[in-house]
């Protein structure tokens, strides 16, 4: 016989693989937003992760999970914080508190923007996209990607800048393509 709450359990698991898997890239970009360092992020985010998982059950079906779990990284975010009081810049809660109320508020646009800038990036040339994940999504130095792409660092930034121009353009044209 099968056991009907053990593929209850199967499907919540699976919905909650899933909706964190369509959302981990929105919780690193809200806990950058408010903190400066990536390795802190990436240990916020999994004890926001971890916490998630502990707390699937209370989170509600067809409920917005992206402000949910956004609220956790924000708790987690501040546990954080208060593990680093020693550090010299330290943002207070109230103006931390202000600044995820301002990123809520601005979730339509920033998914709008994310949305077209996805577009964009396909549309580039290969070594234009290589150029922007090696610099945003593995985060190499300069220096370290024009070893990498046998220039000199200068025409790297030259070039950086002019492929970042042309996402922004090419972000804002799709963004009033799509309004």
């Amino acid at each position: 016989m099968t056991d009907p709450t053990g593929s209850k359990k199967e499907c919540r698991i699976e919905e909650f693989v899933r909706l964190l898997g369509e959302n981990q890239h929105r919780i690193f970009v809200y806990l950058m937003s408010m903190m400066r360092d990536r390795a802190a992020v990436e240990d916020v985010q999994q004890e926001t992760n971890l916490v998630l998982w502990r707390e699937f059950d209370s989170f509600e079906p067809n409920s917005n999970f992206a402000a949910w779990s956004c609220r956790v990284a924000f708790n987690q975010m501040r546990a954080w914080r208060k593990k680093q009081q020693r550090d010299r810049l330290v943002f207070s809660d109230s103006f931390l508190a202000a600044l995820a109320a301002e990123l809520d508020s601005q979730t339509s646009s920033f998914d709008r923007r994310l949305g077209a800038l996805e577009k964009c990036l396909e549309r580039l040339p290969d070594r234009h996209r290589e150029l922007i994940r090696y610099r945003y999504n593995f985060g190499n130095a300069i220096d370290e990607i024009a070893v990498r792409m046998k220039r000199g660092p200068d025409a790297v930034y030259r070039l950086l800048s002019r492929v970042r121009c042309s996402l922004s353009e090419c972000i804002q044209l799709t963004i009033e393509k799509e309004a």
